[in-house]
């Protein structure tokens, strides 16, 4: 017998829908119609790409950060035939965000530009896909204590931590010991400069930081893992989600990126969860749990891939992963200036103002100034984001 869930279709809200989370999100759902339909699909300033997929998904609504780009979307849908109602701006943002017509949110904004949107998705008790991990990096015990609170489900989609939560047991809160669970270990491709030394990684340039081995992603995101900066934000994020401290999340180099991360118990068990590096695999499990569906990713043959390698990351040469875990360790708001220090720095490195090496510094010397404050209210972390912001642009100024 069908279950309830696949009888009555669910309406889908993509944040950040022409970024490859957002695609590839679309492409499970298409493939289920009979369980989904598309409510609103957002972009930042991706007008064309977002006619694209308004065309072929037919969303009841659009938004655009620009009301010039959102007024020639309205044209074009309009000249096509389509009748999807077309907004602008952050409040709109929001709004699709906890909109009754859609259960559940799919937030992949890259950035801190997702903060708002996604806690407004928790707050509205929507079954919240979270992709975007500077939401948590950012507000993590703000943003935790409103999932329960608001009756919200949040399903983690970095392949990572959805490779975590399924290696834990269904309830894991209350601290992982009280699980039996001694440590997570939370996989790294290394990305493409593993085993450069601190002076090669000098001359890299943004092409070469964007050209990962194994994943298909945006540039920031592409950075943020050359830098393995990402990884440490990943571990921020690791931390809020499974309730662990950093020293219980350690970082594993595995270039294969075939197992996704583990989590070690104490009776010596070690889970790990394996697949082909897709993220269609992650979205498929957080759009249908606690069932499974088809995501359109062929299994993973263990003959082909023959060897998984293992070692430690280099913190020396790639420092940013270290200045991630000092952040969490001293809490208040120190994830969310090391978060927006490093938004400006990447931006910086690809607009050809910053060195690749010189990222991780920059980030530091944000660190250096900035003191850290309680993050008990959303004003204080917004606060913290600006101000990380206009120290980094000085920074970068004076260089």
């Amino acid at each position: 017998m069908a279950s309830d869930t696949a009888l009555r279709r669910q309406g889908v809200t993509v944040l950040g829908a022409t970024g490859s989370i957002g695609t590839s999100t679309l492409d499970v759902v298409a493939r289920h119609p009979e369980r989904y339909r598309v409510h609103a699909l957002t972009a930042h300033r991706s007008r064309e790409p977002l006619l694209a997929l308004c065309r072929r998904h037919r969303p009841a609504v659009a938004v655009l950060e620009r009301e010039a780009d959102a007024s020639w979307l309205r044209e074009r849908l309009a000249e096509a035939g389509v009748a999807t109602e077309v907004r602008s701006g952050a409040e709109a943002l929001v709004e699709v965000a906890e909109a009754p017509e859609a259960e559940v949110v799919m937030s992949a904004i890259v950035g801190a530009a997702g903060l708002l949107p996604t806690l407004a998705a928790v707050r509205a008790g929507k079954r919240v896909l979270l992709a975007n991990k500077e939401a948590l990096v950012m507000s993590g015990a703000l943003f935790m204590e409103a999932v329960p609170r608001h009756g919200a489900t949040l399903l983690p989609i970095d392949s990572e931590h959805n490779a975590i939560y399924q290696c834990l047991p269904v309830e894991h809160r209350g601290g992982l010991a009280r699980h039996g669970v001694t440590q997570l270990l939370l996989t790294a491709s290394g990305g493409p400069f593993r085993g450069w030394s601190a002076e090669a990684l000098a001359g890299v340039t943004p092409a070469q930081a964007c050209a990962h081995p194994n994943w298909s992603m945006g540039q920031k995101i592409s950075v943020d893992s050359a830098t393995l900066m990402n990884k440490g934000l990943e571990l921020i994020e690791a931390c809020w989600l499974f309730d662990a401290r950093p020293d219980q999340v350690q970082v594993v180099v595995h270039p294969q990126s075939v197992i996704h991360s583990m989590a070690a118990y104490s009776d010596g068990s070690v889970i790990a969860q394996l697949g082909n590096p897709d993220m269609r695999t992650p979205i498929a499990y957080g759009l249908a749990w606690p069932e499974r569906i088809d995501a359109g990713v062929q299994s993973l043959d263990l003959f082909q891939i023959a060897r998984l390698d293992f070692e430690p990351p280099d913190e020396a040469a790639f420092p940013c992963l270290g200045l991630a875990r000092d952040a969490m360790a001293a809490g208040g708001t120190a994830p969310a200036v090391l978060n927006a220090a490093n938004e400006v720095a990447v931006a910086a490195f690809l607009a050809g103002r910053l060195s690749f090496t010189g990222i991780a510094e920059l980030v530091a010397r944000v660190r250096d100034t900035e003191p850290v404050q309680p993050a008990d209210e959303l004003e204080a972390i917004l606060d913290a984001d600006t101000r990380a912001r206009r120290a980094a642009e000085c920074h970068l100024a004076r260089r």
